[in-house]
C-alpha cells in the first residue's frame, strides 16, 4: 500500500523520490533512449505512444464490452461501453476521456481505467474516441466529449442507465476535458454526479512549482506540453472555458476526485485546482501519490492499481449519494 495524503494546500513541498517501481520504468525509457514528444511529428509521436503500450495490460473482466459509433458533431464518433452486470437496468455511469495531450490516444489506450472503473467502480462506462489535433484542433475534442456526454443521457432508457447519476472523468487531457464538460454541463442545465480528475491539465503556464521541479527526465516534459497546447489551441484560445475551466464560475459544480502524482509537471496545477473547487463550495476529495509520474493511472504498475481503486471507490460513494 502507497502512503497518500489529502493535500490541503496548491504550494505544499513537492515529494521528489520516486517509487522504485517507477523509477524502474523511467530506467528502461531512458535504456532505450526514447525521444521527447516534442521532437516528433503528431504521426511519429502516435507511433512511439502505440509501441510504448506493446505488452499486454492488466485485464479487468467485465461483463460486457461493446463498441458502437453514435453522431457527433464532426461526423461518427467512436464509443467503447463497459457493463459490469448486464442484468442492472438503472446502473450508474461514467462518462470517460482518454488522455494524451489531445493528440494521442484512443479506445484502446483507455481500455485498461475503462475496465477497471467499470468493474471496481459498479457503473457503466462510456468511453469516448473524441477526436485529435492537429488534425482537429480545438474545440473539436471538448465538442465530441460534450455531445457525448449529453448523448448518454439522452439515451439513458436504451442505455440502461440512470440519468441522475452520471459522472465525467478523464486522465491528463482527458481530464481537461471532463473539468471543462462539468462547467459547460452546468451552464446548460446539465446535473452530474460527479468528477473524476486525473493529474488534470487545467491551464498553459509552464512556470509552476512542478513544472520547474520536473521539466524533464520524468516521462511527461515541460517541452512536451507545450508541444500539446500548441498542437491543440492558439494561444487567443487558452481563456476560453472549454479549455481553461477557470475561465467560468466554479460555484455549484458536481463533487470532484483529484488525483495527482507528486513527480508530475502537473501536479501544481492539478492541486491549485482542487483549492479552487474547494474554495467555491464544491465537495473535493483529493489523492496525490509520493513518487508518481503522470501516466502511472494507466500503467500496470502497484500504484496505478492503487489509484485506480481508489478512483473506483470515489464513483461508488459519489453514486451512493445520488
Amino acid at each position: 500500500m502507497y502512503a497518500w495524503e489529502r493535500v490541503v494546500s496548491g504550494y505544499c513541498p513537492l515529494m521528489t523520490e520516486l517509487l522504485p517501481e517507477v523509477q524502474a520504468v523511467l530506467d528502461a525509457n531512458a535504456a532505450a533512449r526514447l525521444p521527447d514528444f516534442s521532437t516528433l511529428s503528431a504521426d511519429e509521436a502516435r507511433t512511439l505512444f502505440l509501441e510504448l503500450r506493446l505488452a499486454p495490460p492488466e485485464i479487468v473482466p467485465v461483463a460486457e464490452v461493446q463498441d458502437r459509433t453514435i453522431r457527433g458533431p464532426g461526423g461518427d464518433l467512436a464509443v467503447r461501453i463497459y457493463r459490469p452486470n448486464p442484468d442492472d437496468r438503472s446502473a450508474p455511469v461514467l462518462v470517460w476521456f482518454h488522455g494524451g495531450g489531445w493528440v494521442l490516444g484512443d479506445l484502446d489506450s483507455g481500455d485498461l481505467p475503462g475496465r477497471h472503473l467499470a468493474a471496481k467502480g459498479d457503473c457503466v462506462v462510456v468511453s469516448v474516441d473524441y477526436r485529435l489535433a492537429p488534425e482537429h484542433p480545438f474545440p473539436a475534442a471538448f465538442d465530441d466529449c460534450m455531445a457525448a456526454t449529453e448523448w448518454t443521457i439522452a439515451n439513458a432508457d436504451a442505455l440502461g442507465i440512470d440519468p441522475s447519476r452520471v459522472a465525467v472523468g478523464g486522465d491528463s487531457a482527458g481530464g481537461n476535458l471532463a473539468a471543462c464538460v462539468a462547467v459547460q454541463a452546468a451552464t446548460r442545465g446539465i446535473v452530474l454526479a460527479h468528477q473524476l480528475l486525473i493529474y488534470p491539465v487545467i491551464a498553459a503556464e509552464f512556470d509552476t512549482p512542478s513544472y520547474d521541479a520536473f521539466a524533464e527526465g520524468f516521462f511527461l516534459s515541460r517541452a512536451g506540453m507545450q508541444w500539446f497546447w500548441d498542437h491543440y489551441t492558439d494561444a487567443a484560445e487558452r481563456e476560453d472555458p472549454r479549455v481553461n475551466p477557470r475561465f467560468r464560475t466554479l460555484a455549484g459544480l458536481p463533487s470532484a476526485w483529484v488525483y495527482t502524482a507528486s513527480c508530475d509537471p502537473l501536479c501544481s496545477e492539478g492541486r491549485a485546482y482542487a483549492d479552487e473547487l474547494e474554495a467555491a463550495g464544491v465537495s473535493v476529495e483529493r489523492m496525490e501519490v509520493d513518487g508518481a509520474i503522470h501516466g502511472v493511472f494507466s500503467m500496470t504498475l502497484d500504484c496505478g492499481t492503487e489509484a485506480r481503486d481508489a478512483a473506483a471507490a470515489s464513483l461508488r460513494a459519489a453514486f451512493a449519494i445520488r
